[in-house]
């Protein structure tokens, strides 16, 4: 399949789909359990699960500050305070929802996915490039409402 995105690759094709799903389900089982310890272990309490060593150390927040706070928010229904904590982990939840899905279906069919460096490289560019605009303004005061 020439040129294909998706094509068989030899590894991935053997063995029974269960088998083959086992990694992607293994890893989503990490992430439910992560996600069911959040609704019961409040991170809105502080220290509870540790702290942030950027914050910590120079008082600025991390693109990942918060996010704790919200997927306990978001297993509440609480989606305006998920929003509140951490808007570009709301944001990507269901990016990587879907990701893990496409992952585990290829698995399941034996297939990997190729995709093309020309499309790839743009994507990772912006994304950094928006976590770092999305970074900076969250720690000056016109920005004080993406801070967690």
């Amino acid at each position: 399949m020439s040129g294909s995105v998706l094509a068989p690759v030899a590894e991935n094709a053997t063995g029974s789909p269960l088998r083959r799903v086992a990694w992607p389900l293994l890893a989503e089982a990490g992430l439910t359990l992560a996600t069911v310890a959040l609704h019961f272990r409040d991170p809105h309490q502080h220290g509870s699960w540790g702290f942030c060593p950027l914050y910590a150390a120079t008082g600025i927040y991390c693109p990942g500050c918060g996010g704790l706070r919200a997927v306990n928010d978001l297993t509440r229904g609480d989606v305006g305070a998920a929003l509140s904590s951490n808007v570009v982990v709301v944001a990507l939840i269901p990016v990587a929802i879907v990701l893990l899905l496409v992952w585990t279906l290829d698995r399941w069919r034996g297939v990997e996915r190729h995709l093309p460096q020309k499309a790839v490289r743009p994507v990772q560019w912006t994304g950094l490039t928006l976590l770092v605009i999305f970074s900076v303004v969250r720690n000056f005061t016109f920005g004080a409402w993406l801070a967690p």
